[in-house]
């Protein structure tokens, strides 16, 4: 008979002693507990005593987290939070520097657990911390768990990062200013940085006066990719939190000081792989210099204004070399209006006005310009051959360009802010000082050339814009490492391209509509379903590594969990960096029975998106969340690092639940391993000698076996 659902099996371990090994009974009060395990081992004054885990995090338990105590979990009787907070505290300022050493190096271990930090924040630690700093008398390693210590405690959020003084972080800044100064302290010096910027607005202020953005560049030029991704992470929340006149102004300093091509020599086209990280902190970078368009891109050109209209006539007069334009007022005023038809503009007496809408806004004119002036025999050579045709398939220059400006804004969200986890950087925005407008410039002879291969009318531009968006998207998820690749793939990419690959795409859907097609579709569909279920499990089996939300993202604080291979037990664990490859099931301490999973949700429905505000406004996020809900009412959250591996792990769970796998990859899985066995049983049919008499006997079509390689 199994044992009570609130009665746990444990061992407790003492230094010293022999391991004891009793049953916690989950409703009796935790001090109790410890009163009697303290009992067993002869020990006086229990409420100095608490439980903590012996292995991986060994944080506190706490009647708040005693639910997650599994059977089989061995923990360790340890001196409570508030003792060696008040401990750890006398020692960090004691006058023996060896002694110090190591109650530092204990607290930066301990500040980690929240009930401790706790403890330790109540009795002033953090002041105590932060004068040892300001004091200047610390250094290499000693000063190193210091900081580690400070921030550990500090990321909790239970003080504000507003109370601390211009003193220390002047001497936090300085660790960052010195030529010379050790690795450790160099990182957890630009992290609290970082955080001070992100966390208080007045600090955003007293921090960008002491630091330079020269020498946040300088570490980018280091061999370290960790220094690397704190300082651009320095430099994107000084971007991120900077009033709006002043980022236009920042982003000419590190135009000034060859930010981008340092980025690209020193970190894209390094010798070392782009961890995830700072991918992530690329792609910000990334986003937050797009959005220095948002004010063009929401600014109406003011039909009144001459220095706005005079842009027009500049484009005017490069198209048409407008040196020779009659005396006459009237007739310049009929050429005028004839050239901005030729133009493309749709208002061709006062194209100012096609300027009115936002977005694009003026910088859809921005644009146009810099085509004009930078690429002018490209510009020159668009607007004549469209302007000298008479079959009314011209490509209206004009009209395209302002739609095209709206499309990419749209393509890479200019003006949103960046999502907390994404890595979608594109490696070509680093190799041109005026990217967007040489992606504009490309983009613009993409629509001219595909206009022309769809022989597309006036009345056809929304579809010519449709196959133009598909053509740009197809080309940034192959991830072109310059502009001069993405016109390669733009050139793969022809109109007469899209279409096959929209067929194709399509086949599953329009193909095999006839009734005896669908009633082999149907038959074949239950084994197909059961190949696809078996591969999730098997990748359930193989396991896959999850990032911990909650704590500073270059900790790489990360958990891994995957399914026994009888698909009886979900194993999972802490680990302190990212795994290559298989993870042993001996290293996973934790486990769920599969036969307590209640369920599985997903998204908003998940613990861990309600109780986090900040990620529920997070689109992305909510997308790859989902939650195992198992008796006696606990959770293990998931946020996957894709969503590839969503779809693979709740399809695995559905099906190890025995329910119906609902992901878009099962449903595109099925659609095309379907086609590919009606292909080859169709095949085999068209092979068959049918003898007129006497007729065969029907014979089933024999079954085929799939290898398909989903990784």
């Amino acid at each position: 008979m199994p044992p009570p659902s609130d009665i746990v099996k444990v061992a407790i371990e003492w230094p010293g002693a022999n391991a004891q090994l009793i049953e916690i009974d989950q409703k009796k009060p935790l001090s109790s507990i410890i009163r009697e395990v303290c009992d067993g081992w002869s020990l006086s004054g229990s409420e100095q005593f608490a439980l903590r885990y012996a292995d991986g995090p060994q944080l506190y338990i706490t009647e708040q987290s005693r639910g997650e105590i599994k059977n089989g979990t061995i923990l360790r009787l340890a001196i409570s939070p508030a003792r060696a907070a008040r401990q750890l505290l006398e020692r960090i300022q004691s006058h023996g520097i060896d002694a110090r050493l190591e109650a530092l190096k204990e607290l930066a271990k301990l500040s980690a657990d929240p009930t401790f930090a706790t403890e330790f924040i109540n009795m002033e630690g953090i002041g105590t911390l932060a004068r040892l700093v300001e004091s200047g008398t610390h250094f290499g390693e000693m000063l190193a768990f210091t900081l580690t210590a400070f921030l550990e405690l500090m990321d909790h959020g239970i003080v504000s990062w507003d109370l601390l003084s211009l003193s220390f972080i002047k001497q936090i800044a300085g660790y960052v200013n010195q030529p010379m100064v050790d690795v450790s302290i160099l990182q957890r010096s630009l992290a609290i940085l970082e955080s001070m910027v992100l966390n208080s607005h007045s600090l955003y202020h007293r921090v960008a006066q002491e630091i330079t953005v020269g020498q946040l560049i300088g570490h980018l030029q280091v061999s370290n990719q960790e220094i690397q991704t704190y300082a651009i992470a320095l430099i994107n929340a000084l971007f991120l939190k900077a009033p709006e006149d002043r980022r236009q102004e920042m982003a000419s300093t590190l135009a000034q000081k060859h930010l981008r091509s340092i980025i690209l020599n020193h970190i894209i086209r390094g010798n070392r792989p782009i961890k995830a990280e700072m991918a992530h902190q690329l792609y910000v970078l990334q986003v937050l210099t797009f959005n220095l368009l948002e004010e063009r891109m929401m600014t109406k050109m003011d039909p009144n204004d001459q220095a706005q209209r005079d842009i027009i006539f500049e484009l005017r007069r490069i198209a048409f070399d407008g040196e020779n334009d009659p005396s006459g007022t009237e007739k310049r005023k009929a050429m005028y209006t004839k050239d901005y038809k030729m133009l493309g503009f749709t208002n061709h007496v006062n194209p100012a006005m096609d300027f009115t809408q936002t977005p694009p806004g003026m910088l859809a004119l921005d644009n146009m310009l810099y085509l004009a002036k930078l690429h002018q025999d490209t510009y020159i050579r668009i607007v004549l051959e469209n302007s000298s045709r008479e079959d009314k398939h011209e490509c209206p220059f004009g009209r395209c360009a302002i739609e095209l400006t709206r499309m990419l804004c749209e393509i890479l969200q200019v003006g949103e802010l960046p999502n907390e986890g994404c890595n979608d950087y594109h490696p070509m925005f680093f190799t041109h000082d005026r990217a967007w407008e040489e992606f504009f410039c490309v983009c613009i002879q993409l629509l001219n050339k595909t206009w022309k291969e769809m022989r597309a009318t006036a009345e056809d531009f929304n579809k010519v814009m449709q196959v133009v968006r598909e053509q740009i998207t197809r080309a940034l998820a192959m991830k072109p490492s310059s502009l001069d690749q993405l016109k390669s793939k733009l050139r793969g990419l022809s109109y007469s391209e899209i279409l096959r690959l929209r067929q194709s795409e399509r086949m599953s859907q329009d193909d095999f509509q006839s009734p005896p097609i669908i009633e082999l579709r149907e038959r074949i569909q239950p084994e197909i379903l059961e190949l696809i279920k078996q591969q999730r499990l098997n990748r359930l089996c193989e396991g896959s590594c999850f990032r911990k939300l909650g704590n500073r993202r270059r900790q790489e604080k990360f958990w891994f969990c995957r399914l026994s291979l009888n698909h009886k037990v979900l194993h999972y664990g802490d680990l302190d960096e990212s795994p290559q490859g298989e993870v042993p099931f001996e290293l996973l301490s934790d486990k769920i029975p599969v036969s307590d999973i209640k369920s599985v949700v997903t998204g908003k429905d998940c613990p861990h998106m309600k109780e986090k505000s900040a990620l529920k406004q997070n689109k992305e996020v909510l997308e790859l969340a989902f939650s195992v809900l198992y008796d006696p009412d606990e959770t293990l959250n998931f946020v996957a690092p894709n969503k590839y591996e969503y779809c693979i792990w709740t399809d695995g769970l559905c099906a190890l639940l025995g329910r119906e796998m609902g992901s878009d990859l099962t449903r595109s899985d099925l659609d095309t391993l379907i086609s590919m066995e009606m292909k080859l049983r169709l095949l085999d049919l068209e092979n068959i000698t049918i003898p007129e008499a006497p007729p065969p006997v029907p014979k089933e079509p024999s079954s085929y076996n799939f290898t398909y390689n989903y990784s």
